[in-house]
C-alpha cells in the first residue's frame, strides 16, 4: 500500500497553498512532546525525588495530565491560525 502525499494543495485560488506550513507543523510538534514523554518510561521509572511523600513516577504523570492540555489548546490554536490564514488566501470568510 502506498500513500501519496501531496507537497501542495490545490484549493479554490489561483496560487496553490502548501500542505505543510509552519503552524501545522508546530501543531504536530506540540501533540507529539507529550505522547513522547510519557512513552520514554524508562525516563520516570524511579521512586526519587519524592514530592510531599508521592514517588517521582506518580507525580511526573500526573504532571503531565495539565500540560498535555496546554500543549493540546496551543495545538488548537495553532491549527485555528492556519484556516483562518488558508481562507483569507482563498477570499473567504475566517470561522
Amino acid at each position: 500500500m502506498s500513500f501519496d502525499f501531496p507537497l501542495m494543495v490545490e484549493e479554490p485560488s489561483s496560487q496553490p497553498v502548501p500542505a505543510l506550513t509552519a503552524e501545522r507543523l508546530l501543531a504536530g510538534i506540540a501533540l507529539a512532546v507529550p505522547v513522547v514523554a510519557l512513552l520514554w518510561v524508562s525516563s520516570y521509572s524511579k521512586p526519587t525525588p519524592t514530592l510531599g511523600g508521592v514517588p517521582f513516577f506518580y507525580w511526573y504523570q500526573l504532571m503531565w495530565v495539565p500540560l498535555a492540555a496546554v500543549f493540546t489548546a496551543a495545538a488548537h490554536l495553532l491549527l485555528s491560525r492556519d484556516e483562518k490564514h488558508r481562507a483569507a488566501l482563498n477570499g473567504g470568510d475566517a470561522r
